[in-house]
């Protein structure tokens, strides 16, 4: 229940304003609920709250989706380009790396991080890709990464 974990995650925030946890978590309930402007404030408070979490890597790529949601694919390659430095083969990291690659008109980095991810996980395709997507709310949002993943070269 989305709005359940969201209140619940928002009550969390005014009891402790400085926890990055909450704020992170926060950030990807929000791109899963469709509010994308709210999710990269979120995803920038948790950073500046913890820059040297381990989780940092998830805020990064969460931060990534928010832009590759608002249509703003070259920001959002760049902070998919972030959350891969200290961890190549973090697999939500890689799919908005391709996604925004493509439709940012990259395609050899899209590429890349699909070959990337077909090795990681041999049997990821557009058909089941939906099994490690996160609970989005927007179709739209769905069929735009759908289609950033077609292009990046995701088979069917």
């Amino acid at each position: 229940d989305l709005e359940l974990g969201a209140a619940l995650i928002d009550r969390a925030l005014v009891l402790n304003s400085n926890s990055a946890e909450a704020w992170s978590f926060g950030g990807w309930v929000k791109n899963w609920l469709g509010d994308p402007k709210a999710a990269i404030e979120r995803f920038a408070r948790a950073m500046r709250l913890s820059p040297l979490d381990p989780r940092v890597t998830a805020m990064r790529a969460g931060t990534a989706h928010a832009h590759f949601f608002l249509g703003r694919y070259d920001e959002a390659a760049s902070w998919a380009a972030m959350a891969l430095q200290d961890n190549p083969d973090y697999q939500p990291g890689l799919h908005i790396a391709a996604a925004s690659n493509a439709m940012a008109g990259r395609p050899e980095q899209a590429h890349k991080a699909v070959a990337r991810l077909r090795e990681l996980n041999p049997t990821l395709r557009l058909s089941n890709f939906e099994d490690v997507l996160g609970p989005y709310r927007r179709a739209e949002d769905v069929a735009r990464y759908e289609e950033g993943l077609r292009q990046a070269g995701l088979p069917e």
